[in-house]
């Protein structure tokens, strides 16, 4: 009677294995969704469903803040319900990192600042789009741009290693900026960069607005660290439209992608778009994978 029940425990123990392991597995084939938003908004984003928030470098890691105002914003990084893993609009306008008015050892030591706080707040992406910083005049050597901004980059990405913090350039939009205004052109320059701290943030919303294709993503697939989402119309979280995104993921899990994906979109109505965006693109990633399953089996 004994070996029976010691079989049946045994049995029943690797049974709990097998599943919860496949559960586990079957988990982290998904990418983790989050949203850009104030940490204002941090206790609806995780009644919403989310657990990851995008926010800024001006409201939290600025170097125009005093130390007591970054250490007050430690505590508030702290007591988040979400963790905050990212923060986008790196530089001010005001700071030039491209064309002829950069001032090299004025963005170093910026970016020092940064990211040494980013280091501290536990924040491990910079999301480089900074539209205002990175254009150029219109005559321009573009030829030139590009050189010097990967030679820039390049001292970027090695402050970013020291504080173990990934910076991730955005494709953006030609209403934007003049420079680096599609998947592809951003691609070349993190190809160029060759750096593990300097990532490719596939933004889809600005790639629908190019009118760039999916595949682009399959072809960028060695650089991308990062994806951010929203409608193409106004820029709407996902739902609120109705946009499909499906044949953007379909590209992202075509190339392994397992990453994060965030949505960072104007939200008029926090309390009911929040909820909907979340269940709306966890549907869509759903069934995407859900898809190309059936395919694979």
């Amino acid at each position: 009677m004994s070996v029976t029940k010691s079989t049946c425990l045994a049995f029943f123990t690797c049974l709990v294995y097998t599943l919860f392991s496949g559960f586990i597995s079957d988990q982290k084939s998904y990418p983790h969704i989050g949203i850009v938003s104030s940490l204002k908004q941090d206790s609806l984003a995780y009644a919403s469903g989310f657990r990851l928030i995008g926010e800024s470098v001006p409201n939290l890691l600025s170097p125009a803040l005093t130390d007591e105002q970054f250490n007050a914003n430690l505590n508030k990084i702290k007591a988040a319900k979400c963790k905050v893993l990212s923060c986008n609009l790196f530089f001010p306008s005001s700071i030039k990192i491209a064309g002829p008015d950069v001032d090299e050892a004025r963005v170093l030591a910026y970016t020092e600042t940064v990211l040494s706080r980013a280091g501290r707040a536990g924040v491990k992406f910079i999301v480089l789009g900074s539209s205002g910083a990175r254009s150029i005049p219109a005559d321009y050597n573009i030829i030139k741009a590009k050189a010097d901004f990967v030679a820039l980059c390049t001292k970027l990405a090695q402050i970013a290693g020291k504080h173990k913090v990934t910076i991730l350039l955005e494709n953006l939009e030609t209403t934007e900026t003049n420079f680096i205004t599609s998947l592809r052109s951003a691609a070349e320059i993190v190809g160029r960069v060759n750096h593990p701290n300097f990532r490719l943030n596939a933004d889809i919303f600005h790639m629908m607005r190019e009118g760039e294709l999916p595949n682009e993503i399959i072809k960028a697939r060695k650089w991308i660290g990062f994806v951010e989402v929203a409608e193409k119309e106004k820029r709407s979280l996902p739902g609120v439209m109705g946009d499909d995104f499906k044949p953007y993921l379909r590209a992202l899990h075509q190339i392994d992608y397992q990453g994060f994906i965030f949505m960072e979109g104007s939200i008029q109505n926090a309390t009911a778009e929040m909820p909907l965006a979340f269940k709306y693109l966890s549907a869509q990633i759903a069934a995407v994978y859900a898809e190309n399953k059936q395919k694979e089996d």
